[in-house]
């Protein structure tokens, strides 16, 4: 399932691997400072919702994406389309009853478009290779707004005006800063929030950004509405904005169909035998 781990590859990480926000030293404006930090609170909160992305990278170029976060029951759907080059195509990552599937608009092995890993942790194939689909969850299940507390971390940091998001009125905060700046923000914080925070850089440093430019647009209740991200790599733009729709509404996903699905454990014991 070639394009499974292309249109899921880079893209999902950066769409889901973003850290908790804690509580960075603001820069800039202190209006605009405290406005972020708000936001940044509202996200660490757990809630359902729907958010979708669009935008490039440096490695795939365009893409985009449609993902659904629930919270009762737990489900995530993260959907990802890699619009062009040699890794274009769609693939989705589904978590349904503890269950992680990874599905591709190309069928695989028996012409099934989907592979079943079972309950997140350390998985092995028939071909003897082990996935970590349990960091494959954790970065797909987190909310992306998590996000916009780095922007707390740019000396620049100003607001910069009202403008409406999917009908929504908000307000427009932007500022710059280097991973090195978001990073000393965050030494004061508890040691989950570091080690979150460090894995979203950390994906970014393979990309060799080490400035990010992020839009923040908050609405009256201090939810983050929609967050832009912005940086230059060693091999050329990211720009990916992300729009968040629906909070707190219910959220299900459907197991794949069993009969377009590869069980792993299934191939596993075949394996064996």
């Amino acid at each position: 399932m070639r394009s499974s781990v292309g249109a899921l590859g880079l893209s999902a990480l950066l769409v889901a691997g973003c850290a908790a926000a804690g509580g960075a030293e603001s820069g800039g404006d202190s209006g605009a400072a405290a406005a972020v930090e708000r936001a940044a609170a509202k996200a660490e909160r757990s809630v359902s919702l729907r958010y979708r992305m669009t935008g490039r990278t440096p490695e795939e170029g365009r893409v985009r994406a449609e993902a659904a976060i629930g919270t009762e029951p737990p489900a995530m759907s993260l959907k990802s389309t890699v619009l062009g080059g040699p890794d274009k195509g769609t693939g989705e990552f589904r978590l349904v009853g503890g269950v992680l599937y990874v599905g591709s608009d190309e069928a695989g092995e028996g012409g099934k478009h989907w592979i079943r890993f079972g309950a997140p942790g350390s998985s092995d194939t028939p071909g003897g290779i082990k996935v970590d689909t349990g960091t494959m969850v954790d970065r797909v299940r987190d909310n992306p707004s998590h996000e916009c507390g780095f922007l707390a971390a740019a000396d620049d940091l100003k607001k910069a005006g009202s403008e409406t998001v999917d009908g929504v009125r908000t307000t427009h905060y932007t500022g710059t800063a280097t991973l090195d700046d978001i990073r000393d923000a965050y030494r004061g914080d508890d040691k989950s929030v570091r080690q979150r925070t460090e894995k979203s850089l950390a994906q970014y440093e393979k990309l060799g950004v080490d400035e990010l430019t992020l839009d923040l647009w908050a609405d009256a209740e201090d939810r983050t509405r929609q967050l832009r991200v912005q940086g230059i790599g060693r091999h050329g733009e990211l720009d990916l904005t992300f729009t968040f729709l629906d909070f707190g509404k219910p959220v299900t996903v459907q197991a794949p169909p069993a009969s377009d699905t590869l069980d792993m454990a299934e191939e596993l014991k075949k394996a064996r035998e």
